[in-house]
């Protein structure tokens, strides 16, 4: 697709693991010398209702879930997003029709990148929900989504994605860097000093505030669905022995690439560990601290890994868990000295932002006919152009 102007507004639209609610980011794309740039117009995010949240919270349980309601869900979203998207449009002073695309992740409800047995078949799975035709409808704007089956049509794990636009974005020629979002899942991007593309390493690597999301749900009886401040973390203090048997989960002895989601370390893991604590008579607040303990762990081990061979100088934190101190100063106590710990803003993307923002860009590759997928990262056998297009009744 070629625009008719030297650039393009695009609007990225994301909700993840957490549940926070919808991420839409109103971007400037530009492109200078093969290289792409982004320009945040406007952000926001417009939380769920408690209803809706609890609704998707079921289509993810197996136990709860109904085909009736994941289609019901899959039109709602659409609809959600859509209205969020033109809400932001007109917070950025821009009209509908100043938008070239709109780009969407999706409600992931269920990803399974192990193959499973279906009727002799080994098959991978991934669904993330939030019609991409009823978002192009309500806004007349072409939409494009559902990018994960695309690379794991091709043998990829269909995660993680950003590291596409990790590597384009912030590699460096001097140092190496670690791009951290820490959501309902951890993931990083390892960026070796002066790395090409072949030298990228990037995976999820477990928990990020999943465990500790529900930790606080259960100590306010639900009157908090996060640690705000870490303030719940802060009166408690780890218990050693406890979280030595949680590292012991497999997950975390895996060797990458791996993704993982709400189908491992989801709200019925996380009510598994609550109720082992009751076993062993550990206090609420220790419970909160040591599951806080294990996100900064299983993530700064990993970061460890790869400092010296790839001369990692610098970690970069965004997502939701960036804004949780005591998370932050446990990451950085277990980080080596010459390891400077800052947050997404500190490079000109804030740290809210930065996933909504990057699929703005999956999307605007996917309209050029560009691969937007990163073998390195999921294990795709080859680069592939993610994304499926619903084309807008303003399309020029």
């Amino acid at each position: 697709m070629v625009f008719e102007k030297d650039f393009a507004y695009a609007v990225g639209i994301m909700s993840g693991t957490s549940l926070d609610g919808i991420d839409v980011a109103v971007v400037k794309v530009t492109e200078e010398n093969d290289t792409v740039k982004l320009d945040l117009q406007h952000f926001d995010s417009i939380p769920y209702t408690e209803e809706v949240k609890q609704e998707i919270l079921a289509l993810c349980d197996p136990n709860t879930a109904s085909i009736q309601m994941i289609s019901s869900m899959n039109m709602l979203l659409g609809k959600l997003y859509a209205e969020a998207a033109l809400s932001v449009i007109d917070a950025a002073g821009l009209r509908a029709e100043d938008i070239d695309l709109i780009s969407s992740h999706g409600q992931t409800i269920f990803h399974q990148p192990e193959a499973l047995d279906v009727a002799g078949h080994p098959v991978t799975s991934t669904l993330q929900i939030g019609d991409v035709g009823v978002i192009a409808e309500l806004t007349g704007i072409t939409t494009v989504g559902d990018f994960r089956t695309r690379d794991m049509a091709v043998g990829g794990q269909g995660a993680p994605l950003v590291p596409y636009a990790d590597y384009l974005l912030f590699r460096d020629k001097e140092i190496g860097r670690v791009l951290v979002n820490i959501g309902g899942i951890s993931n990083l991007t390892i960026l070796p000093k002066n790395c090409n593309e072949s030298q990228v390493k990037a995976y999820d690597t477990g928990p990020g505030n999943m465990i500790i999301d529900y930790f606080a749900s259960r100590i306010t009886g639900g009157k908090q669905s996060f640690d705000k401040d870490g303030e719940l973390a802060a009166k408690g203090k780890v218990n050693q022995e406890w979280l030595d048997q949680l590292l012991k989960e497999p997950y975390y002895a895996q060797k990458p690439p791996k993704s993982t989601g709400r189908e491992l370390f989801g709200e019925e893991y996380a009510s598994k560990l609550w109720d082992e604590a009751d076993r062993l008579s550990i206090n609420e607040t220790d419970r909160i601290a040591t599951v806080t303990k294990l996100t900064a762990i299983t993530l700064s081990d990993e970061i460890k890994r790869h400092v010296e061979s790839d001369g990692i100088r610098e970690v970069f934190i965004s997502g939701g868990g960036s804004y949780n101190p005591v998370l932050m100063k446990e990451i950085d106590c277990c980080l080596p000295e010459n390891v400077k710990l800052r947050k997404m803003d500190e490079i000109g993307m804030p740290a809210d932002a930065k996933e909504a923002m990057i699929f703005a860009l999956l999307g605007y590759q996917c309209l050029q006919g560009r691969p937007n997928n990163f073998p390195p990262a999921t294990g795709a056998s080859r680069e592939v152009v993610m994304g499926k297009v619903a084309w807008g009744t303003l399309r020029r």
